[in-house]
């Protein structure tokens, strides 16, 4: 797998990532050790977790994985600490941020993250505390590079700024955000401050919640996370489901029909090629979904292609984003 600069640092990644949001909660330990050996494999080495997945769970379980089945070496861990579990309500306050990851270090079995990210943006705290946070994280060697995840366009260039211009600070190396050909919302302001700022983007959701492999054309599959009796997934699914995405999926099944691949694989594609993407992660479900996404790597998207799909999954930009002209 082609790895890539992870913004303006030195830092290497696999331009797929493998995330855990199921570890520990959906996923076993043997379907989790399935899926980083395969994953591993194919050469990717970006494995994105959270203090808040399986509340600790899916860290404990990396770190059993990264005991016997891989060396710690060869992986970049990336976790996150900012959410509370059981709320949306963040706490990105310095005291809460290091606890956590004193905490995720522990539960990893490491005395580093490779990267460690604050998870949302939090109102209540001062940005300039929440940036201390991360550079004490990098100073102290518990965190190698830093970044930041669900950040608006201002909110992630004011922060990009601040370390730049702040003597000692860590730069920011990565922003995490949602990014498809279902939700393309970041190209309005967060993915151009990310480019001028030189923030990798680590794209998550790169199949719009499972939408994209196109089985929801039909109807919701009984296996599916849209018919999960579990809130948290059926929820997360609905909002893709309705006329416009059906007209991108379809669009989606036309492309994949023409280059014998499968929308799934044309999706990913899409996303992994786009200005700015340092690595899309990719959440499986099984070891055998992954490494069927993970045969993307062969697909090159036509240019024509490329582009009708852009077309068909534009966002609506208006004033000011395209420009201003006179009345």
């Amino acid at each position: 797998m082609e790895l890539r600069q992870l913004g303006r640092t030195g830092l290497r990644v696999s331009r797929f990532g493998l995330g855990t949001l199921t570890w520990g909660r959906d996923t076993d330990e043997q379907e989790a050790a399935e899926q980083l050996k395969a994953f591993v494999d194919a050469g990717g080495n970006l494995v994105d977790t959270a203090d808040v997945y399986a509340d600790g769970g899916a860290e404990y379980l990396l770190s059993r994985l990264t005991d016997g089945l891989v060396p710690r070496a060869e992986l970049v861990i990336a976790s996150k600490a900012g959410s509370l579990p059981g709320t949306r309500r963040p706490d990105a306050s310095r005291g809460h941020l290091l606890t956590a990851l004193d905490a995720s270090l522990r539960r990893l079995g490491t005395d580093h993250v490779d990267l460690w990210q604050v998870h949302a943006y939090d109102p209540a705290t001062p940005a300039e505390e929440t940036l201390h946070a991360l550079d004490l994280a990098v100073s102290s060697g518990r965190a190698r590079y830093a970044g930041v995840c669900h950040y608006s366009g201002w909110q992630l260039a004011k922060a990009a700024a601040h370390q730049r211009v702040s003597p000692g600070s860590a730069p920011l190396a990565s922003v995490q955000l949602e990014y498809s050909l279902l939700q393309r919302g970041i190209e309005r302001e967060a993915l151009p401050a990310a480019v001028d700022a030189g923030v990798g983007l680590l794209a998550c959701s790169p199949l719009g919640r499972g939408v994209l492999t196109g089985k929801y054309r039909h109807g919701v599959p009984p296996e599916s996370r849209g018919a999960s009796p579990h809130p948290h997934l059926a929820g997360s699914v609905q909002p893709y489901l309705g006329e416009t995405s059906r007209r991108i999926v379809d669009a989606l099944a036309t492309a994949a029909d023409g280059l014998a691949s499968t929308p799934l694989k044309v999706a990913l594609a899409w996303v992994r090629d786009r200005p700015g993407v340092s690595a899309a992660l990719l959440g499986a479900r099984t070891a055998a979904q992954l490494q069927s996404a993970l045969s993307v790597e062969a697909l090159t998207l036509p240019g024509e292609i490329r582009a009708a799909l852009d077309d068909v999954s534009a966002p609506v930009h208006r004033y000011p984003d395209q420009g201003w002209t006179e009345l």
